[in-house]
């Protein structure tokens, strides 16, 4: 009989999927296909939205000047991550095949398809290209280090985590030593599992 954790787990992938479901259903409003993996709007609604642009120019001329005072410090992370991307995506080639552990698919983090919306200009397009690679790099990063602590360490913790990774509910209970190296096992066992699904 499933425990009342994987009970809720269930539900939380099902609502999962339905979420994803209703933003597929509100976006097919705007009038745009899939091409090989990348948006295409109709010509008549593409051209509406190139209306909406901002001139690069007036963009900037409008912009606070504490924005652009602020840019290169914003901008000046893209170096730390790209090295915690380099660095990880090492670890994980190494490690991950020395352990067994299935190899995170990095391409799945790294989607760059808002540079091509016809309304941004190309600031906006830079912006939106820099916070999907920082965004991209922390999910990949997180979900390589989820893996991590399944595979070593699948313990829960005494406080309530915030922000745990949808690994964290199959992890053993704080402080029950007589089943750990089971739950280990099990754990271990589930994350290869996890990759043939």
């Amino acid at each position: 009989m499933p425990n009342r954790v994987d009970a809720l787990m269930s539900q939380i992938h099902a609502l999962e999927h339905d979420l994803a479901a209703e933003i597929s259903r509100q976006r097919s409003g705007f009038r745009f296909g899939l091409e090989h993996g990348r948006a295409r709007f109709e010509e008549e609604a593409r051209r509406r939205l190139e209306e909406r642009r901002t001139h690069l120019l007036k963009y900037i001329f409008r912009a606070p000047v504490l924005y652009v005072l602020s840019a290169p410090v914003i901008y000046s992370l893209m170096l730390p991550f790209a090295l915690v991307d380099l660095w990880v995506s090492l670890y994980q080639a190494i490690c991950f095949r020395v352990y067994g552990i299935p190899q995170v698919p990095r391409g799945r983090y790294m989607i760059f398809d808002r540079t091509g919306l016809p309304y941004l200009n190309a600031i906006e397009k830079l912006n939106c290209a820099y916070c999907s690679y920082v965004n991209g790099v922390i999910a990949y990063v997180r979900e390589v280090s989820a893996r991590t602590e399944q595979y070593w360490c699948p313990i829960k913790h005494t406080r309530r985590l915030m922000g745990a990774h949808g690994r964290y509910a199959g992890f053993g209970d704080f402080g029950d030593g007589e089943a750990y190296h089971e739950a280990l096992a099990a754990a271990r066992l589930a994350l290869r599992k996890a990759d043939e699904d």
